[in-house]
């Protein structure tokens, strides 16, 4: 998906959350720093990306890429979300 549409931020978000999942953290990080490169409003790329960060053990940029979601259009009107990223904010 990412070599057929690179302008995609979905294709970069998909790559980087099967990454993410397979504990690849720094490929990961580079994927949904791609996605929200191309999209900085796609709140699930920055909530996957401070998990990336977060996974490879630095906690100020998985901080950074949370409060970014926070910002977004969707961070800002989603309570659960809010709730949930202020938890792992305060877990750091």
């Amino acid at each position: 998906m990412v070599v057929e549409f690179p302008d995609s931020a979905m294709g970069h978000f998909s790559l980087g959350k099967f990454l993410l999942e397979e504990k690849r953290f720094p490929e990961s990080v580079l994927s949904l720093e791609k996605a929200v490169g191309i999209d900085a409003n796609y709140a699930a790329a920055w909530v996957a990306l401070g998990d990336a960060h977060a996974g490879a053990g630095d906690s100020a940029k998985a901080r950074a890429a949370w409060e970014c979601a926070l910002e977004t259009p969707h961070g800002k009107r989603d309570m659960s979300l809010q709730a949930d990223l202020e938890q792992r904010i305060a877990e750091l």
